[in-house]
């Protein structure tokens, strides 16, 4: 399965196969007898191009959560074999959840509690591959199969190059930056007044800002995410006429662990922001 979909992301053997570090030959024979398996073709191959049947497509749309599942749950089993003495708790930039997690360890001394950073692109899926017990998430977020646990509402700014139009205003208006290019998921601001006819492309925190700072763009950030970030060449903007940006505590829907829940009830006592 992790073959068929190195392939389908690819749509191309050879570079499928560098990618998964084996030879082209032996691809498309694992290729080939899957097919047989499933008595369907997956893939129409020509010289120039390889192509998804719609048995391709939909394999594909059950294979990449069927994958994730099966990293879960050796994820599980490797917990399960390590004890009940250690907790992993994600977290986004610009979050502060060290209250939290010193009062779990005071709580339990033989507990290890580690900490995992993480983005807009993978705050959830740390929660479904089991690399997180619990995990520190900004809305919006794909709730299926996830117990979630609001938290915290705080403004969102626009980060602004030093030299920006709107530099040294203290509150803007969304509509004033239809002119600007948003350099980042364009889900994470729905808001936003004006549709790029392309999604731009994703970057960690750091990365936007570089492109911020030389001018290409803007990106919206919660307030303690641009705090956290300060640099004298970018400059922030509250935008006072959209919501607040949510954060909730956010954990696998399946788990009856009594050290989530408690870890939970934390959270909501000391706030991450």
């Amino acid at each position: 399965m992790r073959y068929f979909v190195a392939v389908a992301r690819h749509l191309h053997f050879g570079r499928a196969a560098a990618d998964l570090h084996i030879a082209q030959p032996v691809l498309s024979r694992q290729i080939r007898a899957l097919e047989t398996e499933l008595n369907v073709t997956l893939f129409r191959r020509d010289k120039r191009s390889t192509e998804l049947t719609g048995a391709g497509r939909q394999l594909l749309s059950d294979a990449v959560p069927l994958l994730a599942r099966a990293d879960a749950l050796r994820r599980r089993v490797a917990r399960a074999a390590r004890g009940p003495d250690r907790f992993v708790v994600g977290f986004m930039p610009g979050l502060i959840v060290t209250d939290a997690v010193r009062a779990i360890r005071e709580r339990h001394p033989g507990l290890t509690v580690d900490l995992l950073r993480t983005g807009w692109n993978d705050q959830t899926d740390v929660v479904h591959d089991g690399r997180v017990d619990v995990s520190y998430v900004r809305l919006p977020v794909d709730k299926r199969g996830l117990t979630l646990r609001p938290l915290l509402g705080e403004p969102r700014v626009a980060m602004l190059p030093a030299a920006h139009r709107l530099a040294g205003k203290e509150t803007i208006e969304i509509a004033e930056l239809a002119d600007d290019q948003l350099l980042q998921d364009p889900a994470a601001v729905p808001e936003w007044p004006v549709r790029s006819p392309a999604a731009p492309p994703t970057y960690a925190v750091e990365e936007k800002l570089e492109h911020v700072a030389a001018g290409r763009g803007v990106v919206v950030l919660p307030l303690s995410t641009a705090r956290f970030y300060t640099r004298p060449d970018v400059v922030w903007a509250r935008i006072a006429d959209i919501p607040r940006n949510r954060v909730s505590l956010a954990w696998d829907s399946t788990r009856r662990d009594p050290l989530i829940a408690e870890f939970a009830a934390l959270a909501e006592e000391f706030p991450a922001a």
